[in-house]
């Protein structure tokens, strides 16, 4: 069995009829998930909800007062834009951003207690989310508090961040990479949204690693760097938990990038990643091509069954 940790409740992060980053991204998903053929091995996990979980501690360790409370105020106002382009908040956005950022938590839990893999399925995504402000449509970032909060537990000296979101994950690099116990690596097309992630960052305790993509790339150019720099990176620095921020936006037909990806690559990807550990938190970040989104999550999570 594999848990599955969603709630209806991440449809109510209402974006507009026309944003990418829409509703229908985990409704496609799900539908995929219980049509598979192996779907009687999912175990469907409602996450934990925040009024019964200390989260405010562990949100604080990661973002700054000030963008929580403005992101609550903007929702608690009616709604509007957090960055001024399309990272929107809606009424219900802040209580549903701070739900998705449980399920990680949720996420982490049952890795700790199985061994085995979690997929986190949740909106909005996180990994452009900086300290103080929000970006690219994500509101707090999730795979940062996720990192800091397992970093609580007793078995846990070492997490590391697998990235393979098209968009290079600026908020997650910013927030974890001067920490000492956190690596972070990320594949991500450049030139592209936002801009980071250079092959030079390394990050002072040498805990970073950005590969930057050409447009156009293909899995011929991504596995051997899995192979040759990826894995061995990971598997010297001996995490306890490794947490993939699971963007499924490089695939050929996704509107927002130009890397030509195909569903079943990502099944590669979540092999290597098992070659690592099986302690694996794999959480939804993009992906906008609602039918190649949908196989690539059915890619990843068939592999975490074998």
């Amino acid at each position: 069995m594999l848990p599955v940790i969603y709630s209806d409740e991440f449809l109510d992060h209402d974006t507009g009829r026309s944003h990418p980053e829409r509703p229908a991204r985990l409704t496609a998903i799900v539908n995929a998930l219980k049509a598979a053929p192996w779907a009687a091995q999912i175990e469907w996990q409602l996450p934990t909800p925040v009024e019964n979980r200390a989260i405010a501690p562990i949100l604080q360790q990661v973002h700054t007062q000030q963008h929580i409370e403005k992101v609550r105020q903007i929702a608690q106002n009616g709604g509007g834009y957090l960055d001024g382009g399309d990272t929107l908040v809606s009424p219900r956005s802040y209580d549903v951003a701070m739900l998705a950022a449980s399920a990680w938590l949720d996420g982490v839990d049952r890795v700790l207690a199985t061994n085995n893999p979690a997929f986190v399925l949740v909106r909005p995504p996180g990994h452009h989310a900086e300290r103080n402000y929000g970006m690219g449509f994500c509101l707090f970032s999730n795979a940062a508090i996720a990192a800091y909060y397992a970093l609580e537990q007793p078995s846990i000296n070492r997490v590391a961040i697998l990235d393979w979101d098209v968009h290079h994950g600026n908020g997650t690099q910013n927030i974890v990479e001067t920490h000492p116990q956190i690596a972070y690596c990320s594949l991500h097309q450049s030139p592209c949204y936002p801009g980071t992630g250079q092959a030079s960052e390394r990050g002072i305790h040498k805990n970073v690693l950005n590969f930057p993509m050409f447009p156009g790339s293909t899995i011929t150019e991504y596995q051997p760097l899995f192979e040759q720099k990826i894995v061995p990176f990971l598997t010297n620095f001996q995490p306890d938990l490794l947490i993939v921020s699971a963007g499924y936006d490089a695939n050929a037909d996704d509107p927002l990038a130009s890397i030509n990806l195909q569903p079943q690559d990502y099944g590669l990807f979540t092999d290597y990643c098992l070659q690592v550990t099986r302690r694996i938190v794999f959480g939804l970040e993009g992906g906008y091509d609602l039918s190649s989104l949908a196989k690539s999550v059915l890619s990843t999570i068939e592999r975490c069954l074998v």
